[in-house]
């Protein structure tokens, strides 16, 4: 009967060429079976790991070779031995119960990071692998966003406790921590959808609207209780667009072109067009700034509402029915449906409490900068940095050219 033994090595030291090389070859030279193997580098210092497997009682020669080239290589080698039962209950564990957390903000702190890893501790979760997703903090200058990955294991009987605790951590911090569940779906979004006002534009659009009408300040107090969900988005959209009667259709021209666009819109939609993704706007604003948008960013949906424009003048009505949350919601599975994809597939971003149905449909529902009643009801937040910062969520890091896919194990 052969004699098998499982072996775990561990090797840590200053990172230089060749190390892989001279460890790996011992093995082959006894024809030990890798069984697993895992490197990092953090400022030129190395952290290497591996399972070997071997027969027929190769072990020692392997282990005292392994120790020379340590020593002659100038690196710290640990040798761990497993048990078949050990090793087979680790590889039993693959894919499961793991977690992904991204913790965000424009500086992060080393306490505010002990604070987010006390919390994982309390509910028994693991950290597995940090990855910094941003590019590296020069000394010249300063960096304006900063976002890092864990990827976490362990038993999470109530994911929305964890996701309240989080959240209220997030607040008091104030910081972005998200928690999403690792399945093949995080890896494979391919439907992006937004909302438009306060979203992708840092204004809403009937608030400048009203303001060229003279109807400014009556139409702000409706708008932001409609927002908060105070009242009814539909019945609160009807009140607005009777007071814009009157108003001239060149004018809506003039705002398009002057609207404040979105920190990260630009680079967001040059990454996701890139990347392959279907993009859609989903608004309870109007197709007339939808339309504006999805020609200068390369959206390719849009759906939103249909002002009554007759003889050049807007006549305070609407045509068609009106984009409501429910709407927005329904704009989301149609276009899954469209594109042939699981509904878990898409992500919905957006600010205000008509967001809340497509945000709670979508696989991924980040609220944006959003009011407070709806961070509190959404399990994804971002709020310290622009929108770009969807691209963490979706896995991307940052790289010295552009920005890469980050490969997930």
């Amino acid at each position: 009967m052969q004699n098998t033994e499982i072996i775990l090595i561990n090797i840590t030291g200053p990172d230089k060429p060749g190390i892989t090389t001279a460890l790996t070859h011992i093995l082959g030279k006894y024809n030990a079976k890798i069984l697993d193997i895992g490197q990092a580098n953090i400022h030129h210092s190395l952290s290497l790991a591996i399972i070997f497997q071997s027969e027929n009682g190769h072990s020692g020669n392997i282990l005292k070779e392994m120790l020379f080239k340590a020593n002659e290589l100038d690196i710290h080698i640990r040798f761990t031995a497993l048990t078949e039962e050990e090793y087979t209950n680790w590889v039993g564990v693959q894919g499961k119960n793991r977690y992904i957390i991204h913790i965000l903000g424009k500086e992060l702190k080393p306490d505010q990071i002990a604070r987010v890893s006390n919390v994982l501790l309390d509910f028994n979760l693991n950290i597995e692998r940090i990855i910094r997703l941003t590019q590296r903090i020069p000394l010249d200058r300063a960096i304006q966003r900063n976002c890092f990955e864990f990827a976490v294991r362990g038993n999470i009987s109530k994911l929305k406790k964890i996701q309240k605790k989080l959240l209220e951590l997030s607040s008091e911090l104030a910081i972005d921590i998200a928690i999403q569940e690792e399945n093949k779906y995080r890896r494979m979004r391919r439907l992006v959808c937004f909302d438009m006002d306060s979203t992708l534009i840092q204004a809403e659009v009937i608030d400048e609207l009203a303001e060229r009408t003279g109807v400014g300040e009556q139409v702000k107090a409706i708008t932001e209780a409609a927002m908060n969900g105070e009242i009814d988005f539909s019945e609160s959209f009807k009140l607005r667009v009777k007071l814009l009667r009157g108003l001239d259709e060149s004018v809506l021209n003039d705002i398009a072109i002057h609207l404040p666009i979105t920190e990260g819109l630009q680079r967001l939609m040059t990454i996701l067009k890139k990347s392959g993704y279907k993009t859609a706007i989903l608004s309870g604003g109007f197709t007339y700034f939808g339309n504006y948008l999805k020609e200068r960013f390369g959206f390719d949906y849009v759906y939103a509402n249909n002002l009554e424009i007759i003889d050049g003048k807007l006549t305070g009505n609407y045509l068609g029915e009106i984009v409501d949350g429910r709407k927005k919601a329904d704009y989301l599975k149609l276009l899954a449906l469209n594109e042939n994809i699981d509904i878990q597939q898409t992500v919905a971003v957006g600010d205000g409490a008509n967001d809340l149905p497509m945000l709670t449909t979508a696989g991924l529902g980040i609220a944006f900068h959003a009011k407070p009643t709806v961070k509190e009801n959404s399990h994804h937040s971002l709020s310290t940095i622009g929108i770009d910062g969807v691209l963490y969520f979706l896995g991307y890091k940052d790289s010295s050219e552009d920005i890469e896919m980050l490969s997930i194990s």
